[in-house]
């Protein structure tokens, strides 16, 4: 196994917590739109943080590529984190986009409960990245 890049995971951490934060906050304006893309930033960072930690690449958007990378890289990943990922990754254009819908902008569409789902699935990529860092630490 190669070295861990602790720098790297580091800065990507920082980010992916950060992000999540600022979703929260978005969430609690009532930019749910906003919350549910930065939840799917806060996962993508997280996920990212931890292939570049590992040595490994991480490139694209989808988190459920992100993770179909790090079990080739022989991580063993919960379905349930794969279904958070890809409950992330349905918020990665139409939160952003005005024609990503047939009528009227993202926000009109984007209601509290499913900001809310997009924060709790972005808490448990998080999560999960941070357990699995911390126990090739202690490996």
């Amino acid at each position: 196994m190669a070295p861990l890049d602790w720098e790297e995971w580091a800065r990507w951490r920082a980010q992916a917590q950060h992000t999540l934060a600022s979703s929260r906050k978005d969430l609690e304006e009532g930019d749910y739109d906003w919350a549910s893309f930065k939840a799917h930033q806060a996962g993508e960072y997280a996920l990212k943080g931890l292939l570049r930690g590992l040595g490994r690449p991480a490139f694209g958007h989808a988190l459920i590529r992100l993770i179909q990378a790090l079990k080739e890289a022989g991580h063993e990943v919960p379905e349930a984190l794969e279904e958070a990922g890809r409950t992330l990754d349905a918020h990665y254009i139409p939160a952003r986009y005005p024609d990503a819908y047939p009528e009227g902008s993202p926000y009109e569409y984007y209601t509290w409960a499913r900001a809310e789902e997009a924060l709790r699935a972005a808490e448990r990529v998080l999560k999960w990245t941070e357990e699995t860092w911390n126990g090739l630490k202690s490996s």
